[in-house]
């Protein structure tokens, strides 16, 4: 049972105030790890998107890449240090550069559109590492960012990229939750049925494929502005095809039904990853891939099969 508007603000604005409140007493460490999570959280919700058309990008990485190194580049050369103003124009990059690809890549389904993807991703990390002015292998860094024209302090500083990042969490998901009840997010839901039935009824199959590959993009270039400013430093393995994997693993791990899974499986899967790696150092990817098993096999649908309506689990 879908919520109406009203009900889905308030619930909006009571998740942001009490993430909010949670981050006032969490340790640095903690808050990092947060701030990453939701950072992650919003490239895999872009995957979400595509996902509920029956489609998997593989080279989500390569919008995350585009708006780490708009927003660090914008930052170097510009002086323009607003973290708001960083992220959305993180978001936008990546939606221009990688917007005349969607009617190329609306016409693909299944491991054609996946394997296209990842080809975009990798040349693009290809271009990365060859071009010296953007610090080649190495990347290069960030400084630190401002907030509304207000310098952050040292003891703030964390705690602002935390609030930057959750605020836009929310916001994306609560937008994304609008779409998917829409009449376009309804379609794209039909033409992961049946397709052909979508054009039959007068749907446009190619055109819902290639606004959600858009708006795939936007959430992609979001996160990665993020996480460039969360970590201070820009690399080409923002667009590596590991990186791109991660991404797969959340949505999988949230399932497409629900945006706050996304989240939550952003969370989990980085504090798996960051106790193994302090637990089991050498063995840390194979605890990753054993706890990736352990949910797909009790949970297959997804973390968000566990609230979603029957109605919702039939018919994925």
């Amino acid at each position: 049972m879908h919520l109406s508007i009203r009900n889905l603000t308030l619930c909006m604005v009571v998740c942001t105030a009490a993430l909010l409140g949670i981050g006032l007493v969490l340790p640095k460490w903690l808050l990092f790890m947060c701030t990453m999570a939701f950072a992650n959280g919003l490239v895999s919700l872009g995957i979400v998107i595509l996902m509920r058309g029956g489609v998997v990008a593989f080279g989500q990485g390569l919008m995350s890449a585009i708006g780490g190194y708009t927003a660090a580049l914008i930052f170097q050369k510009l002086g323009f240090t607003d973290g708001i103003a960083l992220t959305v124009l993180g978001g936008l990059a990546a939606t221009l550069l990688t917007a005349p690809f969607a009617p190329l890549l609306s016409r693909y389904r299944g491991i054609f559109f996946s394997m296209l993807t990842l080809a975009l991703s990798m040349v693009g990390y290809g271009i990365l590492v060859k071009t010296e002015r953007l610090g080649g292998s190495d990347g290069f860094n960030l400084g630190r960012i401002t907030l509304a024209g207000h310098a952050l302090s040292d003891d703030g500083v964390g705690y602002a990229l935390y609030a930057l990042a959750v605020c836009f969490a929310v916001v994306m998901s609560y937008l994304c939750r609008i779409y998917f009840d829409s009449t376009r997010g309804l379609i794209t839901q039909a033409i992961r049925d049946n397709e052909l039935r979508v054009e039959y009824l007068g749907g446009s199959v190619r055109h819902t494929m290639a606004l959600n590959f858009v708006l795939a993009a936007f959430l992609g270039g979001c996160g990665g502005a993020l996480a460039v400013m969360a970590l201070g430093h820009i690399d080409p393995t923002f667009s590596y095809w590991t990186t791109s994997g991660e991404f797969v693993f959340v949505a999988i791990l949230a399932g497409s039904q629900s945006v706050v899974a996304v989240m939550l499986a952003s969370v989990i899967l980085e504090a798996v990853r960051s106790f193994s790696s302090s637990y089991f150092p050498n063995t840390w990817q194979l605890a990753l891939g054993l706890f990736l098993l352990f949910v797909i096999r009790f949970l297959p649908f997804g973390i968000g099969s566990l609230w979603s309506s029957k109605q919702h689990k039939e018919r994925a």
